[in-house]
């Protein structure tokens, strides 16, 4: 708690921003946009944006607003779109946005690689375009299909089973002093944003014109490519995950689920193992 009272002077914006995704995928939609604005004009006053990247970041929810009207091939070619430019701000593509370092080559433990974290001001923007093309993300409850869901719940431990075979991970108790600010940067702009994209967004998307198995497949398959910077193993590993998530999501209906199977898996790997890999 300490260390995150000390980072507050530098934190605070990513608190709005946090609470804009908290107001838009609770249904507040008008709440979460006027919170959203709010958070980029304290950005662009503070520098933290160029006027560039706040266009470029505004033209996502704006064109994403728009697509329900479209139709046929051009309605495809919109989503294409939508979707180039959520993978191009999530892997920080887009020049412009100065995403704040809080962590700098930190170790979780002494067995443990070393880590960094930033504050991410692009990738939590792609929460608020996907949530404006698919709204029903956030309030198509089902009836739990109780058997894709042991089976999504089982998958996670399973995984760890896995990385410790394969040595992408060993055993390492502890909790370090930067706990909270990783926390809340893998719940919010990492795990909230990313289950909408791929599960929310991409997974339903697919599954209204192909079904749920190969909905599930495809957008494991995209989660698991678009961690393709950390080597093949990563992106088996990802892969694996996102298809655990995706039969959260498929389960249950609720974007609350794969958040919270993903945010859950991220803070056993710290707790209980290297993280974020052996050193």
């Amino acid at each position: 708690m300490a260390h995150f009272l000390s980072l507050l002077p530098m934190v605070w914006p990513w608190l709005i921003l946090m609470a804009a995704q908290i107001s838009g995928v609770s249904g507040r939609q008008a709440l979460g946009l006027t919170l959203l604005t709010v958070f980029g004009s304290v950005a662009l006053a503070l520098g933290l944006v160029t006027p560039l990247a706040a266009v470029i970041a505004a033209i996502g929810p704006l064109g994403a607003g728009m697509l329900h009207r479209l139709s046929g091939r051009v309605a495809l070619l919109g989503h294409l779109a939508l979707v180039l430019w959520s993978l191009a701000l999530g892997a920080h593509l887009v020049p412009g946005f100065h995403n704040l370092l809080v962590l700098d080559q930190v170790q979780a433990g002494l067995d443990s690689t070393t880590f960094t974290l930033h504050l991410n001001l692009d990738k939590p923007l792609v929460l608020f375009a996907v949530l404006m093309v698919w709204p029903g993300m956030t309030r198509n409850a089902l009836p739990t299909r109780v058997m894709p869901l042991v089976a999504g719940l089982t998958i996670l431990p399973v995984l760890f089973l896995l990385g410790l075979a394969t040595g992408a991970v060993r055993p390492e108790f502890g909790l370090p002093h930067w706990w909270l600010i990783f926390a809340l940067a893998n719940l919010f702009l990492t795990c909230l944003t990313e289950e909408a994209f791929f599960r929310g967004y991409l997974q339903s998307a697919i599954a209204s014109k192909l079904g749920a198995p190969i909905a599930i497949a495809a957008a494991s398959l995209l989660f698991g490519l678009a961690h393709f910077g950390g080597g093949p193993a990563l992106v088996v590993f990802a892969a694996i995950l996102g298809g655990a998530c995706g039969l959260g999501y498929y389960a249950t209906g609720r974007l609350w689920v794969p958040v919270l199977m993903h945010f859950g898996f991220n803070v056993l790997h710290l707790v209980l193992f290297t993280y974020p890999a052996p050193a």
